[in-house]
This record gives structure tokens, sequence and C-alpha cells, in this order.
């Protein structure tokens, strides 16, 4: 779906998802929807760390001295939420940005892969090219997140009964809720993003981000800021639920054996 997302966002060419899908298919074959997959892949497990580690830390500190009877408040959940965005930005931004140029080509004459990839930007636009795109990424992740964890709490303590702990129903759908209500949010951010990141390498040619989104609201509406969100919504339900219930149940087991 990461694919997919990339390929409508970027190019005007396809008529929709089924349409995204049958051409990549027809010219690509099977692998091609797995373009660009492996640099992720490598580093979620990084990137989560520092989004739940930052996150945890940022609420310990802002409920220092708070009354351990009362939850945490929506202010400090969101503010936390925040500077978890933040934070995972400068390990993030580098691989999304390889994963966007290795989805958004339909061949492999401009990169061969990952490595041939950050060697080619590295070589054309120094360190600086990695974080191309990072106004609109950090403007879709740090309120995202903040919005990320909000939801999450707000859902599993209402589907928790007073006094109990969450269960895995809550969890799983307290972290689906807030993937999707994310993503909501995220997504026109999310589209600008992509096209700066492809601009200059296959794509059309951007001076910045406000001028990306005038030429892109101009020529395809304002609807253009939302392409990708029904194939973002998808994914984000289950990935997130799982994400979610990885994490609490990674919590509990500390807390009892550490």
């Amino acid at each position: 779906m990461f694919h997919l997302q990339v390929r409508l966002q970027t190019q005007s060419v396809y008529k929709g998802i089924f349409h995204c899908v049958a051409k990549t298919y027809r010219h690509e074959g099977f692998h091609g929807f797995f373009k660009g997959m492996a640099f992720p892949v490598m580093t979620t497990g990084v990137i989560n760390s520092i989004l739940f580690g930052s996150y945890s830390y940022a609420l310990h500190y802002l409920t220092q001295g708070w009354d351990k009877s009362k939850k945490a408040s929506n202010a400090q959940v969101l503010a936390a939420g925040c500077f978890s965005g933040l934070m995972q930005v400068f390990a993030s931004l580098p691989t999304d940005l390889v994963k966007v140029r290795l989805q958004g080509q339909t061949s492999s004459e401009r990169y061969r892969g990952p490595v041939h990839c950050v060697a080619v930007i590295l070589k054309g636009e120094g360190v600086r090219g990695l974080y191309r795109g990072g106004v609109p990424y950090i403007l879709r992740d740090v309120p995202c997140f903040g919005l990320y964890f909000l939801p999450y709490e707000f859902t599993r303590k209402a589907l928790t009964a007073t006094g109990k702990d969450s269960d895995t129903f809550a969890v799983l759908v307290a972290g689906g809720v807030a993937g999707v209500t994310s993503w909501c949010l995220a997504t026109p951010m999310d589209v600008i993003k992509s096209r700066l990141q492809m601009s200059g390498a296959g794509g059309p040619e951007y001076r910045g981000f406000l001028h990306c989104i005038r030429v892109s609201v101009r020529e395809e509406g304002v609807r253009v800021l939302f392409k990708g969100l029904l194939l973002n919504s998808l994914r984000a339900f289950p990935v997130n639920a799982v994400t979610f219930l990885s994490y609490e149940s990674l919590m509990k087991f500390f807390s009892v054996h550490l």
C-alpha cells in the first residue's frame, strides 16, 4: 500500500487505486508493489523506539509532581506526542525520502536500490539532500503525532472500566482509531512532502513548499491534497492497532521483569 500511496500522490497519470494497481502489475509485475520497502523495514524498529521512547520520557517529565491517582491531562498527552513526533523526524526523514524515490520510479534507470539511491543523493545534493521535503514532513509529523496519542488515550480509557487495566480489545481499537485519525490530518502534508521529495527525480520541479502547494492545487484542485487518504486509512487501522498492542505488552513485560 505504501507503493500505491506514493504513486497516487506524486503522479497524475492514475485514475484511481485500481488503475494504479493494474498499471503497476502490468509493467513491473508483483515485485513492483514492494519497491523501496527494504529500507523502511530495516529501520522501523529504531524509529518506533525513538517515537515511543521519547513519548514516554516526555509524558513522565510533564507529569512529575502530578497526582499519581490522576491520569495525564489531554494537554500533557498532546505535548508529549508533538515532542516524540519531532524527535523521530531526524531518523525517519532520510529513510522516507529513499522509499519515495524508489517507489516513485517506474524503472530502475535512476536508482538500482536503496544504497545506490543514498549514494546518488549524497553525490548530487549532499547530506542536505537527504532531508528534502523536511518542512511539510515536520508540519505533518509534529502536530499529527500529538493527535496520534491523544485519540489513543481517549479511546482506550473510554473502552476500559474504571480501576481496570485495558484489555487487548480496547488497545487494538484505540490504536486503530489513533492511526486513522492521525492520517486524516496528515495526508495533505504527506502529499506535498512526497511531491517535493520527487522534485528533480522524475517528478515535476518545485521551487519550494508554498510553490508546490500552489501549483498542485491550481492544476488538480483542492482534492489533490487528499490523494492516498483511503489507502492511508485502510492501512493505518490494523498497523497501528498492532503497534500499540506491542507497545503496551512490552511496557507491561518490562515493568514486571525489570
